[in-house]
């Protein structure tokens, strides 16, 4: 009797000894997991400010475009008057 006892005894020390390491796995992997989510988070808003950023640099780039064709437009009307001034003919 006290063999089957001691050996009762001794597999539910075993199954106690693998509930223990089954939870501290789990244990892990639910810290793992959380980690993984923040990480998730943080690289979402990094991209979602990538974009606005990308965004707002697109809109700044067409209006330094607009903004030069207007420079160049007012130079050539510059050009052209300096060199209606400058004509020979002009002169007398």
């Amino acid at each position: 009797m006290d063999s089957l006892v001691s050996a009762t005894q001794v597999k539910f020390e075993l199954l106690e000894k693998k509930l223990r390491k089954a939870v501290e796995v789990f244990k892990q992997a639910q810290a793992e997991k959380r980690a993984l989510e923040r990480e998730l988070e943080r690289s979402k808003a990094e991209y979602k400010q990538g974009s606005k950023g990308s965004a707002a640099l697109e809109k700044e780039l067409q209006a330094l475009r607009r903004e030069r064709e207007e420079v160049r437009s007012r130079i050539a009307k510059l050009v052209e008057q300096i060199e209606l001034l400058t004509k020979p003919d002009s002169a007398g």
